[in-house]
């Protein structure tokens, strides 16, 4: 997991950077809402954010809206680290499309704890999305298979698109992820051993 920190204190950044590696949690560092988004742009990889109310060029709120119009990140789990604690900053931090806030200094076992419920979520999210995509596919296999399928009613051989006439097994293995296996049964038997 990549993350991107966004604080215009160094400190404060190099802190961050250094905590979340501990964990395991790739970092890259912004001095400014500006340098957060060119580097956003430019590494679809970081699912994690963690952002500064008050930077120069863009700040952490109008960082955080940026992110949730855009279509390539708005998936990202975004933190809001700031000085600001009143009821109304956390309301508005999170309408502005934070998914959490922490008040500076910040804990390291909240920020920790934090940072664990992001980490959940993104996976929650990678996982959600490629069962999607297994189900588009298995919907794509069915649709194949609710098509009228022209078989010969005397060999059961199948019409293909190709206007060729091809075995069952082998059309429905090109068209589908079936795999078949091929024995004789009884009443076969009986008919073959006379």
């Amino acid at each position: 997991m990549k993350s991107l920190i966004a604080d215009d204190d160094r400190a404060t950044g190099q802190i961050l950077q250094r905590t979340l590696e501990k964990w395991g949690v790739e970092s890259v560092v912004a001095e400014n809402g500006a340098d957060a988004w060119t580097i956003l742009e430019a590494d679809p990889e970081i699912g994690l954010g963690i952002f500064d109310w008050m930077m120069p060029f863009v700040e952490g709120p109008a960082l955080c809206r940026k992110i949730r119009a855009s279509r390539g990140h708005d998936h990202m789990y975004l933190l809001l680290l700031t000085n600001r604690d009143s009821r109304t900053d956390i309301v508005a931090g999170l309408d502005a499309g934070a998914d959490d806030y922490i008040v500076k200094p910040f804990d390291p076992d909240e920020l920790r704890a934090r940072v664990h419920v992001g980490l959940r979520v993104l996976a929650l999210q990678r996982t959600l999305a490629e069962r999607a995509r297994e189900l588009q596919a298995a919907t794509t296999s069915l649709t194949k298979l609710r098509t009228l399928i022209p078989i010969c009613s005397y060999c059961k051989k199948i019409r293909s698109d190709q206007e060729d006439w091809e075995q069952l097994e082998d059309y429905l293995s090109t068209q589908t992820d079936l795999e078949f296996s091929h024995g004789v049964c009884p009443h076969c038997y009986d008919k073959v051993m006379q």
